[in-house]
């Protein structure tokens, strides 16, 4: 009797180690191993010196994702073969990976300066919004509100600011840019289904950041081969954007004092002038 329940107990773990093994798959889903975006090192800075900067301006950015070559930030809206779109990026290093740190962007949205770093409790807050509704009751004909919590995912980020600061650099003699740091922006409409604006999140900080970006690939239209990473994209400056603002006295915004084409005009004036400032430079 013992030996035959010791047989049915062998047979049990014997069972339940194949059962487990089953569920484990060793397919390979390609023709090689990806070991190079794993193993890549983020590119350091050049030193830099106060005083070899002749000239700098701070410039602000605005990333509009519906642009085409802006697609390979927005997809895929879910993680899927290893690849992640960038808010789905940022948001697990966040609140799951604790290896990147998110900034307050202030009480009117104008603090982008990472003055005050956020806990995870309020990070979490700005990724589940509070929407209220009023539903007519259908026995009393009155409306009657009602909450629902809307969490913000990667499909309702379709904008991003980026601070970033141009400079020559007078010991390498080049003009040079750095991207200080990136907000996602999310669309807000009221209980009406009205488009209201684009809020701002919160803040990273673009050199933390690049520690994190390096290890997630993005998809390259004309060639799979291409290992291509975030990191890659704002190094290469591999996206599209326009200005909406420039260090200036007053400082407020190109949409402050333009509207429509004109701000447009404007933004195009102020990149035309970084072009005009490096071109005299190097004028003999």
């Amino acid at each position: 009797m013992k030996h035959l329940s010791f047989l049915l107990l062998l047979s049990l773990f014997a069972f339940l180690g194949h059962d487990t093994s089953a569920q484990e798959s060793n397919v390979l889903d390609g023709v090689y191993v990806k070991e190079h975006t794993p193993n890549r090192r983020v590119v350091p800075y050049p030193h830099l010196r106060e005083g070899d900067v002749m000239w700098m301006k701070r410039i602000w950015r605005e990333v509009d994702l519906k642009q085409k070559v802006n697609h390979p930030f927005y997809y895929p809206l879910e993680p899927a073969q290893g690849k992640k779109s960038l808010f789905d990026v940022i948001k697990d290093a966040i609140t799951k990976e604790n290896t990147l740190s998110a900034y307050y962007t202030g009480d009117l949205g104008d603090d982008d300066m990472f003055t005050r770093e956020l806990t995870l409790p309020e990070v979490m807050g700005l990724l589940a919004d509070t929407i209220t509704q009023y539903a007519e009751d259908p026995d009393t004909g009155e409306m009657i509100e009602t909450q629902t919590v809307d969490e913000v995912k990667s499909e309702k980020i379709t904008r991003y600011e980026i601070k970033e600061d141009w400079f020559f650099d007078n010991q390498r003699s080049v003009m040079d840019v750095r991207i200080i740091g990136i907000c996602p922006k999310v669309a807000e409409y009221n209980e009406f289904g009205e488009f209201k604006g684009y809020k701002k999140l919160f803040w990273i900080y673009f050199p933390e950041a690049r520690f994190v970006f390096k290890q997630t690939d993005v998809h390259n239209r004309f060639n799979d081969a291409e290992r291509r990473t975030y990191e890659d994209i704002f190094w290469k400056r591999q996206f599209g954007s326009y200005i909406v603002k420039e260090t200036n006295v007053y400082d407020r915004r190109i949409s402050e004092y333009k509207v429509g084409l004109d701000a447009l005009i404007e933004a195009e004036e102020i990149k035309n002038d970084i072009f005009i400032v490096e071109h005299d430079l190097w004028h003999f």
